[in-house]
Formats: structure tokens, sequence, C-alpha cells
């Protein structure tokens, strides 16, 4: 499993009612029994533990099975490389232990500031065998080379005669790769967490040893629900980056009827993120869209439609942005339609398909790109795959059957291209491949004209933003939803798009506290 993604998970427990320190609870106990099991397995009797941790959550699993470990009547000696622990779980975990006094139990704490501390260790000095070392040192987070206390801690963990368990991931190791840049411990045995992280997967197997995978009590739910964990998919801005830096898009839409919809569009891609949101629109929508906000740079093109002669212009457009949105506002038509198959054709960049080029681009000029997202709702995705049963999307259920008999029946449909599908809803459906994800954020006031423009801007920005097809549309549904509830709170029902995008930055804002 991708470290992220786990860590995303973790996060939405929460919203499920499952605290992240209930699970660090469960972690340490399954951590304590799998160490049981090994120490019984290998020395048929309870042997001293020591536990090494640092700032991070490994550290603070490493506490909660100190006091099950003690439980069973083992030793437990506790190595902190870090007293600053970033954790709060950690920290609450650890308080634990500090408030254990007078101690009636068999556990040492030794704070390791200075490498003569780690020198001077037990570990360092002895050549005994009969021990276990539990490694909760770095976790998920490495980067370049290691700091030289947690280096010459690693080069003790990996000298010992001792029995060596890595949680969830080899100190040292890069948890999606497998990749080790400087220097990480070689464990006998490495524990992972409801699953095994794909670097660890990937790695030879005598850099993990025997793999274990404790289950902690994840619902499948939290990994299929999107939620504000999601947020921790978007990357941190750089304060030194300048305008353009941070996603341009390019939004292909509107007519003489319709110009509202590439304005909505626009807007929600701004407040999704984007620094740069380019308009290529007719002339007769053109001057409707600039009115709606100096902040859309708008592409007058000739006429009162989108036709194949404008193809060269917006190609041309299209080369200096990070994504474009083709289809709000744009009207059927058989010159528009043409366009439509010529520019997913040509456009290399990520694609959010919306609206009227549903009803336009051909499936097959696009079945084999992944970089790409759809956004309909059941009539339109009906139309494009081509289904003429009573298919609905009905998932507002607690019957597992037919909530999964649903979902695979979407599945099937959608698995014909290789991008990401939006089926909208009630609750939101996101496909790609075999993966899926469901949306339950907004309100039945999201039935006002515009919001689904809005949708299609927050994704295609996010897509600009460097967020994967997949990532991006769940996000992007979530965010419209929320910021549809936000809208909700203060006018109810009568709500307008307009009002929706106004909340979508204090979405964001909130969703990255």
């Amino acid at each position: 499993m991708n470290p992220i993604d786990m860590m995303v998970t973790d996060y939405n427990c929460e919203y499920l009612g499952l605290s992240r320190l209930c699970l660090m609870e469960s972690a340490g106990k399954s951590l304590a029994e799998e160490v049981g099991k090994i120490a019984v397995y290998t020395f048929s009797k309870p042997v001293k533990v020591v536990i090494f941790t640092g700032s991070g959550g490994n550290g603070g699993d490493g506490f909660v099975a100190a006091r099950y470990l003690l439980n069973r009547g083992y030793d437990v000696d506790i190595y902190m490389l870090k007293d600053n622990i970033r954790s709060t779980e950690s920290k609450v975990n650890f308080e634990i232990l500090q408030n254990m006094k007078p101690r009636l139990s068999r556990l040492k704490i030794y704070n390791l500031k200075t490498l003569d501390d780690i020198n001077n260790t037990e570990v360092a000095k002895s050549q005994n065998s009969e021990f276990i070392i539990v490694d909760g040192l770095l976790g998920t987070g490495i980067k370049g080379k290691l700091q030289t206390n947690v280096k010459r801690a690693i080069e003790v963990i990996n000298e010992s005669n001792g029995i060596k368990i890595s949680v969830d991931v080899p100190s040292g190791m890069n948890p999606l790769t497998g990749e080790v840049s400087d220097l990480a411990v070689v464990p006998d045995y490495t524990i992972s967490f409801h699953k095994i992280k794909t670097g660890v997967r990937n790695a030879e197997e005598e850099l993990v040893g025997g793999l274990v995978t404790a289950d902690i009590g994840i619902p499948f739910e939290a990994e299929y629900f999107v939620n504000y964990g999601d947020f921790l998919r978007l990357k941190n801005r750089d304060s030194s980056s300048h305008k353009g830096n941070n996603g341009r898009l390019l939004i292909i839409g509107g007519s003489k009827d319709y110009s509202g919809a590439p304005a909505i569009a626009g807007m929600a891609a701004i407040g999704a993120g984007a620094d740069l949101v380019y308009v290529a629109t007719p002339e007769k929508a053109a001057a409707a869209i600039k009115s709606t906000s100096p902040d859309l740079i708008v592409k007058s093109l000739e006429g009162d439609k989108l036709s194949l002669s404008h193809a060269e212009e917006i190609l041309e457009i299209s080369e200096g942005v990070d994504a474009v949105l083709i289809g709000p506002g744009s009207g059927i038509d058989e010159d528009t339609s043409k366009l439509f198959n010529v520019l997913v054709t040509k456009i290399k960049k990520p694609i959010v398909l919306d609206a009227d080029a549903l009803k336009q681009v051909e499936l097959k000029l696009i079945k084999n790109r992944e970089d790409i997202i759809l956004t309909p709702h059941i009539f339109e995705f009906k139309s494009f795959f081509n289904v003429h049963d009573d298919l609905k999307l009905d998932i507002d259920s607690y019957d597992f059957d037919k909530v999964d008999e649903n979902i695979t029946k979407f599945q099937q449909i959608s698995r014909q291209i290789k991008g990401s599908v939006i089926v909208k809803g009630q609750y939101d459906l996101i496909l790609s491949g075999t993966r899926f994800r469901i949306n339950r954020s907004g309100n039945s006031g999201m039935t006002v004209g515009g919001t689904g423009d809005a949708l299609a801007g927050i994704c295609a920005s996010l897509f600009a933003q460097d967020l994967s097809a997949f990532d991006s549309a769940c996000l992007g549904v979530f965010i419209n939803g929320c910021a549809g509830d936000e809208a909700y709170e203060v006018k109810g029902n009568g709500f307008s798009a307009t009002d929706l995008v106004s909340h979508i930055g204090s979405v964001i804002k909130n969703g990255l506290c």
C-alpha cells in the first residue's frame, strides 16, 4: 500500500468515528502480540525487549506495545532518540508511561541525546542474543541522508545479535520504492499494519525479513469513502514559487446561448488553487465571461460557436497550460463535435471532459488515455458508454450485496477506458479500472444548475496542480460537495452555483489545517 494512501486512510477513519488514538492502541497491541509470538517461537520464554523510538507514529506504536509486553512478563527498555515527539497520539501514550510512577513494572526509559549515549547502551555493548529489538525509529518520511545519531542507532541495531523487528517499514528504507539511499535497519521481521507498504513489498527479502501483516480494525469504508484525509494528497506550495507555478488551466467551452458554464468552471478552478485560468470561447460568449470576473483570461474566438476552424488557436494555447477542461456550455453542434474529437487526439496534456463534450467525443479516441477524467451524471454515463438498460446509481444502502452488485456493474462498464470516471449522484462514484471511491459530501440543493460546471473546474484545477486523474477526481467531488454543504448552511436550498464557488477556498483551507 502506498504510504500516502495509508495516511489518508488513517485520517479518514476519524470521520467514521474511529480515532487515530484508537488505531495506535490497536497497532501497539498487535505489535506486542507479534513480538510475543516471535519470542516464544525463538526463545520459548519471555526475554528483554528493547524498543527504539523516534518522533513519529511508529514510536507511539512502541509505547503502546511496551504496556502489553510488560503485562505479559517481559522486561522492556525504551530507547528514545527524540524527545520532541511530533505525533499527538504518541505523546499521549508516552505520558501514560511517565505516569506509571512509582514503577511497579520492569520498564526503563532512556533518552539517548548523544552518540556516547547510544554507544553506551546495553544493546551496543552486549554480545547476548536473547533479546528482541523493535525498530520504531523513523516510519514513512525518509528523505536523503540520515541524522548522525539516527544513523548510529541503525548501525547498533544491525550489529546486534538479538532478533530485530521493524515496525511498518525498516528505518532508513523508502516506503514507496524500497530503496535505501543511506543506511537502513536490516530486520529479521517487518510487521506492517493493515496492508504492507509498497516499498516493503518490492524490496529484496533479505532487506525486510519475514513479513507479517497485522489487522488493526480499519474498516474497508475508511479506504473507499473520500474525506478530509484526502487533502494530504495536495502538494505544499513552495514559498518561492511564481505566478503560474501552481497550475495553468485552459477551459474550452461556451456558445452564444451559454456563457455562464465556463465562467463558473473558471472561477471554481481559481478557488481550488489554479494560478492562471484561460477560457477559449466564441466571441458571442467572451464578453459575458469577461464581465463575470477579471481574474479569467478570456480568448475570444471568431463566431458564435466552437468549430474546427478554432483548432489551431486552441492547440497553441494548450501548449502553455498544465491541464485542459473541455465542454462546459459548448452546446451540441456538428462543427463543435469535430473540434472536440480533434482536440482530444492532439492535446497531450491532462484532460477533463464535461457536459456537452461527453455527448460529442468518441469513446474510441480516449479509451487508452490514463490522463483523462469524465464527469457524467447517470444519463450522460449511459449515453457515453452506450448502455441501454435501466442502470441506476443506487448505493445508499446497508445491503452489501446490493451495493456490491451496483458498483461492480459500473466498474464493468467504465473499464472500457483507462481514465477516471465520476458518476454524479446522491453519493458520487469515482472509478478507474478496478479502483473505486465513494463521495458522500453534498446535499439536495446541488441540483441547481452550474454545480456540475464547478465540479469540472475543481477537478481540472487539481489536475493542473499535478495530482493524478483518480486523485483529482476523488478530491474534486469531495471539495465540490463540501462547498455545497457550506453554501446550504448559509442559504438553504436557495443557494446558487456561484454561492458554492465562493466557499471552495474555505473548504480547502479547512482541509489543509
